[in-house]
């Protein structure tokens, strides 16, 4: 297993925490000097508030244990495309790199939609690379709205 995989599953395993707890099961993962710094899975429906994505948890957490909102030399790995709010956290908190593993085609913007992260009119922009363990993040979505249309419990 490759390093970038390694670090995925990671991430999936944040989601599938947050799948049991009945959120959309999204998990990030904040890497620097090749050690996890800090994780997070969605916490909308918790928190009942749009503000509480993965990424947004994990990079709250990275910046508490790094005590700098500066995350430059870090690298996030997250289970689905992030969306324009998430896009905007990760260049404000100057992150180096995002992978990311299924794509968004209906509100992804490092790529789907539009391609914020690597934008040259922003004043930061990240390396980005999708698909990374795609199949399996995009599957872990499909489950759990499936079983949402169910009616059963994720």
């Amino acid at each position: 297993m490759d390093t970038k995989e390694k670090f995925m599953r990671r991430a999936l395993a944040a989601a599938r925490r947050a799948a049991a707890r009945g959120e959309v099961p999204v998990g990030a993962v904040i890497v620097k000097d090749g050690k996890v710094i800090a994780t997070g899975g969605n916490m909308k429906e918790r928190k009942n508030c749009a503000l509480w994505h993965a990424e947004t948890v994990a990079i709250a957490r990275a910046c508490r244990k790094t005590g700098n909102w500066y995350l430059d030399g870090c690298e996030m790995y997250v289970t689905l495309e992030p969306c324009a709010m998430c896009a905007g956290a990760l260049i404000n908190s100057r992150l180096d790199k995002l992978y990311f593993g299924a794509y968004d085609p209906k509100s992804g913007c490092c790529g789907s939609i539009c391609n914020l992260v690597e934008d040259s009119r922003f004043n930061h922009r990240l390396k980005v690379e999708g698909g990374i363990c795609e199949s399996e993040c995009g599957a872990a979505l499909t489950e759990f709205f499936r079983a949402l249309r169910e009616g059963k419990r994720c």
